[in-house]
Parts: C-alpha cells; structure tokens; sequence
C-alpha cells in the first residue's frame, strides 16, 4: 500500500486526528476501512511513538456495526503489538472480544492475529526483567483465548478449522526444542529463548502441553468427518512439524500411514484425488529432510502406492553426505543423555516426566509384527479367497484413479507395508494381538472426546484378540475372525462390569410412558410432600423433570401450575430458574454438549416463561392476577424477547391490564441491562391512538424524564418524533397494531400529525429548551401541520410561564417563518394572565427592531403606554374583524376567562375617541366605522353614560370629527333615553355652524330626520338660508315642521323671526345663497371626504329591540 502523503504544514499526530474524526462520522463501512489503514500507516510506519496516544481511540472501533472495521481493528493491534509488546496488556481484552465475535470473518482474523502475538507475548514476558501483575493478567487472557481456539477445531465453519490447525502447528513449534537438524526459519521462536526462571510460563509446562497439542492434531488428522481442506491443511501442518522438530518425525509418518489405509468415507472422488495428490506431496518433502532416513523405506512405499514415479523418490532422497552427517535415533537419545545441560536446559528442580506410550501405537506396531510373521503367500491366497465373496461384480468407478501398480510386490518391504496397512485398519476396527497387549480401545463416538482409561486400565477387563483354526498354523487360519481368549492367557484382568451391555435397551415409547408416569405420581403427592416436609424436594424434583423433558411434560407441569397459580407460583420460579441454569450453562455438560444444546435452551427458556405469563392472563377471575404477573416479571432470572412482546400487548389490548403493565414497564426499566429495550416499548406506545393507554404512558415517561436517568433518550425519541412532520409520508413507525393503528397510513392526517406531537408537548413541560427545536421544525412544515400545532401547543406552552428564559430567548431569536407560532404562544401566556414587564419588553424589541408586525403586539397591549397603543391603532384596526375583537376585548378588559385586574392603558372614552380622531390618511373611514360598531357592540362597556361623555368630549373638539354624527346616531339607536342629550348636541352644533363641515351637516340633517317632532325645535333655530338647504334634502320634515308651527300660539309665532317664516311658507328662496356660503366654508374639507354622508349611514343603524332603554 502506497504510504499516506502528509499535508505540508500539518502534523502527523493532526492528520490521524482527522482521520480518526473522519473514520467516526463517515457512514460508508469502506471508506472507514481505508481511513483506519491510513491511520496504522501513519503510525505504525511514521510516528511509533504515536502509538500510546491513540491505540484506546483505535480500538473503540472494535463495536463497529461492520465486520470489515472490526478485522481492520484486528490487523491494527496486530502490528502495533509486533511494534511495543507493552501495550499487549491494553489491547489483549479488546482480542478476547473479538474473539466471542458473530462474524466468522472476525475470529478468523483474531486467530491469525493470536498466531503472531502469541509469540510476541511469550518473547515480551521472556525478556521482562520481572514479570509486573499486568503481565501475569495477559498471559491469563491469552491462556484463556488459547483453549478457546483449541476447541474451535471442532467449529462448525470449515475455515474456522484450518485456521485453528495452523494456531496448532505454531502452539506445537514454539512451545518445543529445536534438533540440531531442524529446519528453522528466520528469528522463529522456540523453547530455548524461554529462561528457566520464567515462572509464569514453564518451559516443562509448555513443552508438555505441546506435546498434548500433538497428539489432538494426530487425532483430528485420523478422524473419520474431517473435511478434505480441513485434511490438506492438517496434512500441511504436520509436514512442517515433522521438519521443524525432527523428534516427531515417526509419530507423523505413522499418521499418515494411518490415513493411506483409512481416508474418511465422506470424501467424494475429487476430494479422494486431491487428497491423495497432497499427501503425496507431504511425503515427498518429509522425504528430503535427512532424519527421514530411518523411515525412508515405509515413506517410499507409501509413495509408491500414491503413484510416486521412482526418479521421484530418487530425486526427493537427501544426499549421502547430509544422511551421514545426520545422527541416528540412538545417538540422539544419549546425546540428550550425556550432553550438555544448556541443550535442554533441564533442572534438577523440575523433575523430567515420563513420557506415556501411546497405547495405539503400541498396538499397531504389535499387530504389525504378528502378521508380517505371518503373511505368507499362502495366508495371503487365503484371504483373498476369503474376500472374494465381498467383491462387487463392477469395478467402482473412482479405483481406477486411485489403484496405482505394485512394482516391488512380493519384496521384504512391500510386505511390511502391506502388513502395516492392515494392522492399521485391524487396529481401528478394535482387534489383532497389539489391541490385547497393549490396552487399547478404540472409540465409536468423537474423536476429541478425552479417553476414558480408567476402564481400559481396570483389573479384569476382557478383551478380543485374532484366532486361527486348529491352533497357531497360520496357513489353516481365517485371518479376521476374533475369538474371545481366557483372561489368564491374555493378561491379568478381570472384565468389569457394563450394564449397558447386558441390561435390555427399552423402546422410545417405553421411556416416554414410564417417564410421563413418574412424572404425574410426582404431581399427584402434593399432600403427602407437605406431610412429610419434603415440599422443598419435591418442588426441585418437578423442576428438573419439566426441564429435562419437553412436549407434553411441559404441558402437564403448567397445567398443574395454572390449576392453582396463587399457591404454586414457587413452583413456577424454580421451574424457570432451573431452565435459566441449562441456558447458562451451570450444569455438569461437556463444552461440545452446551454449545450444541444452548439455542435450544434459550427456546425451552422462553417457552416456559410465556406459557407462565400467558396462563397468568387468560385467569381474568383470579384476583391475585396483577401481583402474581408482577411477580413473574420481576422475579424471572431473565425477561426474553417474546415475554417484552406479551407485556407490550398487555398494556395495548387489554384495557383491564393497562395500569400493571405500565408499573411493571416503570420497575423494569430502572434495570440497567436492558432498561433500553423496556423504555423502547414505552416510548413506541407513547403514540397509541387509545387516549387512556396514551396519557397512562406519556405520564410514565414524563416521570421518567424528569428523574434524569433517561432523560437523553427520551429526549432524542421525541424530537425524532417530532421531525417526522419534516417527511412527505409518515413513517410505517407511527402506524400498526401496537399502535391501535391497524392500517398502515401514508398521508398526513390530523390523527397521525398529533402521534408524532404526543410525546414531544409531554417533555416541552420539562425542558423549555424544546420550543426552540419546535420552531425549527413548524417553519419547514407544511400549512396543515402549522394549523395542528398552534391548536395543540396550548397545553404545554402555558405550563411554561411568562418568565421562562427559553420563551424569553425564543422571542429574541425567533426563526424567520415561525412568527405565528411565537404570537400564538404569547397569546396562549397572556389570554388569563397579564404579560410581565420581561415579556412586553422582548416583544416590544422584536416589534421595533426585527418584525414590525403590529400582530406581536396584540398579546402585550396591556402591558404597553397609552401613546404607544394609541400609535399602532391604526393599524391594529386594519387586521381581519375578528382579530380587531380580540384587541378590543383586551383593551377593554372583556375577556371572558381573564383573571388580569389591573387597568388598561385606555378607558372605553378614551379609545372610542381615538378611533374617531385616527387620520385618514393613515386607515380608510370604512375600517374606522368598522371599528366604531365594534365598540359599540360592548354594551356592557359602552353605556349610555359613557357614550354621553364621548360625544360630549366629540363636541369639544375643533373641528368636529367626520364620525361624530354617526356616533350620535349609533348612541341614540342603542339608548333613545339619550334623545334629550341628543337634542342639546344639536343645539349646540348649530351654535358651531355645523353646516360648514359638510359630512358632519349631512348627519346633522339625518338626526334630525331620526329625532322628529323633538328636533323641530331644533331646526327652527336655524339660519332661514340653512333651512331652506335642510328642507330641500328632507322635503318629508317640512310638512309636519310647518304643521308643528301651526300648533304654537300666536305669541309662540311672532317669537320665529319672519324669514324662517317665509322658509317655511315658501316665500323666501335662499337655495343659491345657502348654497355658496356652504361651498365656500367647507371647501377644504370635501377633499378629505372618502365617500358621501349617504353612504356613511347606509341604513346599518336599526332601532332598539324591544325591551332595550
């Protein structure tokens, strides 16, 4: 790999710590992969001196979710040990993980990596000037993973295997001593580098757990279910044994001996030729090395029949000079005997133990011996004669690819070795001699089972041995046909005895029947237990049967349990725990037996469990039934998957279970091993359609909440919640069954919009800092979800006070597109209480300096000055009707759920004239008599008594104002008792020559119209001119005004001056005088009339219902 190039300027230690930023946060498996490569690059390779600071932060990727990190992981620590044995101590556990992984990739790279480090370890502790507890404790790791990976050989993964055979080869290399013929390799490790003072790794120790290691390789490579690839590997390894540690040399060809004669039956005929090719090949190089002199004879037969041409075995031959400078066995042996005690380094201290004789070996070389002494031509015409019979009538199809021709048949050697292969499989098959002398039994089962030798090794023990017809005469014998020999002829043991051969084998329906018998008179002796106080036992006794057996056992304890569930609950939790014991392994089994039966413990496990809770439901008349599921899930030594699922259908389906199982939920989930996975059912119901389900479950998450202890999850599932509304369809997470949504939703209705609200608004109580992640999201949101979360927010928000620093902080900071969301939430704050100086001060800053909306202002008029709220009434008037209600009801302190009694900053007087004196030029006249009626709909403000102030205040002003008429109008439709007043106001504007503000004339006239016969009075005060303008736009007033007149006296008429007379008679004409006076006085006037009198009093002024003052 090319090597990283550093950026000119940065630092190496810089660059790592971006790439480890970069390998944290990037998504891709790949590229994380490449990033931690850079990384060993840069460190390993660059800057070793880095490797302290930054090996805890490269081993954090060991929980990497991708299997390619994790062997990535693998590989660093590897090379960083290889670098500073020191940090093997930090990094062996993070290997022990590694190890236990689920990806088969991963073991295999952590058994490659322990086939290095194993090495570095044992150099690391070697070369310590003492050995610290550090040490001590990683060498324990090692040991530790060391058996694990001896049992692996028997993994189910074929790779796994070969990976553990070449862990067995370096185990078996390095924990020996070289020959001084060994073929080593360049600073291979061995024993000699080990001192003798090493306490806590014995060179004797580990040169006999080699030695041991050697002989479970032999027997894995002899075994009949070894796979072809598992073999070759095998095969491979015990070559390189054989040249590395020449001591081994004869076991090893003797193995493969063994393997020519017996290839596993489970080989097909591929598998049969490449195996045959690799040991042909193995051999061959054993050939070369010079200590396979001694052997050299059995190997090239062996190849012969392996179809080995001889200028192969020629070629492969060492020279005569490398076989004479190679010392014989014998010499070797008393060379270790005399020489030098350096060469083995041995102590009187360490007593040298003897090495125990393999007893197979010893029967194969026996048996060997007795048939070479007997394999004549004529005993060999016997037993093929014998077999003939056995021979198929077609020849197999894969012999012909395997037979290959004798070329030295009948020779000395080819004799012995046709004679070897026979002991073999003799010996296999349990008889010949050399199984009688020399012990040896041979196992049916696995392979790897250790040997029961205390059996064979019993005084008595009987054994097989061959015999021939008609005594020793080897030419009259049946080779094959063994004989059971006196004891005394054989050897001095007894046969002991086995009841599993003599005793009768029952029938699978026997055991059944007798055992379910046992198992109801069991059930049937409650009584008699208790009498006889051995309940206790008896309890123990059911709980291990329903364990040990399955189908209808189990059934008949759980009847007999729900029979009675108050008074045999005890029953029921020693049944579980004794279930939870096979699970866990406490009891007395092989390794190979819990592996194999551990998935289908955790099944029983389960099965039990949910039977027990599932009973416990159905008993809805049992009144016990709530504390006893209570204790079942709180007592259980484990909760399964499937009894989470029960407990969450509990609390969704049945309405009766629904408070016990939220409190069993609220206690489990205080467990820290898996509070996560009973939080997970409570925060997935927080959305139940079901209001009582929801609100139980939302009120036990929020008291989760506010204790601490989960507050972050919690926290980050509601605002995952609450960015589903960013989505274009809702997520299949807010729908389905556990969320009494059967049907799977795909647009947002309101329903599904507040499931994702439900338990983001609970948490908003607690944490105000939510409102913020709230705003973020309604301003990406679309109209309908807007609309839904100004109606929902109520609750939450007016728990949040008007103090709250975060609603503070919101409102300076508000988001652009969330200002409706903010005015609502102050409405919500100030719709019953009054806005705190804090809170107008904010809005008031926003209002001035970032949003000039006058609608912010709305929420907080009560708190504003009287000129400020007189500034903005223009334009609070010009918002929708219902709206301007609004403000109005707070100004006037109508609103009906207000508890504020503090004043507002305007009377009803002073707003009312304010609304008339807004200029036109700042709001159209339609929108301020908009404004006006509303006011005037106030009747409970706007009394007659204040109405009379206002148009007293009105009449005061100079000029008049526009509306001042209607105003009066309006006054007397509400209140006719103010028609006295009226008419003062009258007099009055004609004292004020009303006439010359033209729209106020106008409504003087209609006034008038409104108010007679009170008003003739009035309207004989007019100027002649002015009358006559009034009676020609009201001609209806002249003839009751004229008949009015008729009624007075005639001193009564001499007081009207004599033109008003002439008016009134039609004498005088003053039309066009009248007319000129008024265009010249109100001139100015009419150009800031928007529209008409007329139009001004459109008929919207009704009389008083009936009944009203």
């Amino acid at each position: 790999m090319d090597r990283v190039k550093i950026e000119k300027g940065t630092s190496t230690e810089e660059r790592i710590v971006e790439l480890l930023n970069s390998a944290a946060t990037d998504a891709g498996d790949q590229s994380r992969v490449d990033h931690l490569i850079k990384i060993q690059e840069l460190i390993i390779h660059q800057e070793p001196g880095l490797l302290d600071n930054f090996v805890d932060e490269i081993t954090a990727f060991q929980h990497d979710r991708s299997a390619d990190v994790r062997k990535t992981v693998v590989g660093f620590i590897e090379e960083a040990c290889k670098v500073d044995p020191e940090l093997l101590g930090k990094v062996m556990h993070s290997l022990q993980l590694l190890l236990g992984d689920t990806s088969i990739a991963v073991q295999k790279r952590v058994i490659q990596a322990l086939t290095q480090l194993y090495k570095v370890t044992l150099l690391w502790l070697a070369k310590a000037p003492s050995v610290t507890e550090l040490m001590e404790n990683t060498w324990n790791m090692l040991n530790q993973m060391k058996l694990q990976i001896a049992k692996m050989i028997d993994h189910d993964n074929d790779g796994v295997r070969t990976i553990a055979v070449k862990f067995y080869e370096m185990l078996i290399v390095s924990q020996t001593y070289p020959e001084p013929d060994s073929i080593r390799k360049e600073n291979e490790f061995s024993l000699e580098e080990i001192p003798l003072t090493l306490k806590v790794a014995r060179p004797r120790k580990l040169e006999e757990e080699a030695q041991l290691m050697l002989e479970d390789l032999m027997k894995y490579h002899g075994s009949a279910h070894i796979s072809s690839a598992n073999l070759m590997a095998c095969m491979g390894s015990l070559t390189h044994i054989a040249k590395s540690r020449p001591q081994f040399l004869d076991r090893i060809v003797t193995a493969m001996e063994m393997l020519h004669a017996n290839l596993p039956p489970t080989l097909s005929k591929s598998q049969v030729n490449s195996v045959r090719k690799h040991l042909k090949l193995q051999l061959l190089a054993i050939l070369k090395h010079p200590a396979s002199h001694e052997r050299s004879s059995n190997i090239k037969t062996l190849l012969g029949d392996l179809g080995a041409t001889p200028q192969e075995i020629n070629k492969a031959l060492p020279s005569a000079e490398e076989i004479a400078k190679h010392p014989r066995r014998s010499e070797r042996a008393d060379d270790s005997k005399s020489g030098p005690a350096a060469k083995r380094r041995k102590i009187e201290a360490d007593p040298v133990l003897p090495v125990r004789e393999n007893p197979k070996e010893k029967a194969l070389a026996i048996t060997e011996e007795f048939i070479v002494q007997r394999l004549t031509t004529k005993g060999a015409a016997d037993l093929v004669i014998e077999a003939l019979p056995n021979i198929t009538s077609s020849m197999p199809p894969h012999f012909p690819s395997i037979y290959t021709p004798i070329s030295d048949a009948g020779t000395q050697s080819q004799i012995r070795h046709v004679a070897r292969l026979m002991a073999s499989q003799m010996t296999n098959a349990g008889i010949g001699p050399g199984v009688a002398e020399a012990g040896y039994v041979p196992k049916m089962g696995n392979d790897f089972e250790d040997d029961d030798d205390d059996m064979d090794d019993m005084p008595g023990a009987a054994v097989i041995t061959p015999g021939f017809r008609g005594g020793e005469d080897p030419e009259s014998a049946k080779p094959g046909v063994a004989s059971i020999q006196p004891p005394v002829q054989i050897r001095a043991r007894q046969r002991a005895l086995k009841l599993a051969e003599i005793a009768k084998p029952l029938t699978p329906q026997m055991n059944e029947s007798m055992a379910r018998s046992a198992l109801q008179r069991v059930l049937k002796a409650e009584r008699t237990a208790m009498l006889g106080g051995v309940a206790a036992n008896r309890q123990k006794i059911l709980a291990s049967l329903a364990t040990l057996f399955s189908g209808d056992f189990k059934d008949l304890v759980l009847e007999y349990i729900m029979a009675d569930p108050r008074l045999r609950i005890e029953l029921a939790f020693s049944w579980l725990y004794e279930e939870y014991s096979m699970v866990m392994g406490f009891c007395r089994q092989s390794s190979i037996v819990k592996d194999e039966f551990r998935h289908a413990a955790v099944d029983s496990y389960t099965s039990v469990f949910c039977s027990l809770v599932n009973g416990l439901k159905k008993q809805s008349d049992l009144k016990e039934r709530e504390a006893l599921l209570s204790r079942l899930f709180y007592e259980s030594p484990n909760i399964p998957e499937q009894g989470v699922l029960i407990l969450r259908t509990m609390l969704c389906d049945d309405a009766k279970l629904v408070d016990i199982s939220i409190q069993i939920l609220r206690q489990l989930v205080q467990r820290p091993s898996k509070q996560l996975i009973y939080l997970n059912v409570l925060l997935e119901i927080s959305s139940h359609e079901n209001e009582n389900i929801r609100s139980a479950v939302l009120s036990c998450l929020t008291d989760l909440y506010d204790r601490g202890a989960l507050r972050r999850v919690i926290e980050d599932y509601a605002l995952m919640c609450l960015k589903f509304l960013l989505l274009e369809e809702p997520p299949a997470l807010l729908s389905g069954p556990e969320k009494g949504r059967s049907e799977v939703v795909t647009t947002w209705t309101e329903e599904i919009i507040k499931a994702s609200l439900y338990l983001f608004l609970a948490v908003l109580r607690s944490n105000h800092k939510l409102i913020h992640e709230l705003a973020v999201v309604y301003v990406q949101a679309n109209a309908d979800i807007k609309r839904k979360i100004l109606r929902m927010v109520e609750g939450p928000v007016e728990g949040m006070g008007m103090e709250s620093p975060e609603l503070l902080k919101l409102v300076e900071t508000c988001p652009k597109g969330a200002e409706t969301l903010l005015i609502r939430i102050i409405h919500i704050l100030t719709d019953k209480y009054p806005p705190s100086p804090a809170l107008v001060e904010h809005v008031r800053n926003i209002y001035q300096q970032r949003v000039p909306d006058v609608r912010f202002l709305i929420p907080v008029l009560n708190g504003l000055g009287k000129k400020e709220v007189l500034s903005v009434l223009p334009k609070l008037i010009k918002l929708n009707p219902d709206v301007v209600k609004k403000v109005f009801s707070r100004l006037l302190g109508t609103q009906g759920d207000s508890t504020a009694t503090y004043p507002s900053p305007l009377s009803p007087t002073e707003l009312l004239i304010a609304l008339h004196n807004i200029d036109s030029t700042q709001c159209d006249m339609k929108t301020i008599m908009k404004a006006t009626s509303i006011c005037f709909m106030e009747r409970t403000v706007y009394t007659q008594e204040v109405l009379a102030v206002v148009m007293q205040q009105l009449m005061d002003q100079n000029p008049l104002p526009t509306l001042l008429m209607r105003t009066v109008l309006q006054s007397l439709s509400l209140y006719p008792r103010l028609s006295g007043f009226v008419m003062n106001i009258l007099q009055r504007l004609i004292v004020k020559q009303v006439w010359k503000q033209k729209k106020v004339w106008e409504g003087f006239i209609k006034c008038c119209q409104r108010t007679k016969p009170q008003s003739f009075a009035v309207i004989l005060q007019l100027p002649p001119q002015f009358l006559q303008e009034l009676l020609n736009t009201s001609p209806d007033l002249k003839t009751p005004l004229v008949e009015h007149v008729m009624t007075f006296t005639e001193n009564q008429r001499m007081h009207i001056p004599k033109l008003t007379m002439d008016v009134l008679n039609g004498i005088a004409q003053f039309q066009a005088e009248a007319e000129e006076l008024h265009n010249e006085d109100s001139k100015d006037r009419e150009a800031g009339s928007p529209e008409p009198m007329e139009s001004a009093f459109h008929g919207d002024i009704e009389p008083p219902a009936p009944g009203d003052s």
